[in-house]
């Protein structure tokens, strides 16, 4: 979901997500994922811009939104140790067949052409393995 720079239709969904008068609506549930906690465009100059008599408080509202998402996973950078643990861990997991060094080259040539070391690398790493491997990744 995202939100074009003057929209200001993701008050009215701050206001479902917190309650408002009516509550919360039954057997509803929000989903939402953003690569950035910003889930509408905003350029650097907009501070300068802004029109109110706090524009920190302009931006606040703006950023807000995301507060509104009680769970929020991030995805750090980790040590090379930490990262080929989560690599082992995937293949081990999937029992996918190739050998451990095989498997850290591979691992560590995704991490850096892909300039980090995370959960996320680690897991479309072994994807991409796992996809050359001709093994599909189920469970």
């Amino acid at each position: 979901m995202s939100f074009e720079r003057e929209d200001a239709a993701y008050k009215a969904l701050k206001s479902v997500l917190d309650g408002g008068i009516e509550g919360r609506p039954e057997h509803v549930l929000f989903y939402a994922t953003s690569n950035r906690r910003h889930l509408m465009p905003r350029d650097m100059i907009e501070n300068e811009r802004e029109r109110a008599v706090h524009a920190s408080e302009a931006v606040e509202e703006k950023v807000s939104l995301s507060d509104r998402f009680g769970l929020w996973i991030g995805f750090h950078n980790i040590d090379q140790t930490q990262y080929l643990a989560m690599i082992d861990g995937y293949a081990a997991h999937y029992r996918l067949p190739i050998e451990q060094t095989a498997l850290h080259a591979a691992a560590l040539e995704w991490a850096v052409t892909r300039g980090a070391r995370s959960g996320r690398v680690a897991w479309q790493c072994v994807q991409d393995v796992a996809g050359q491997l001709g093994v599909r990744l189920e469970g």
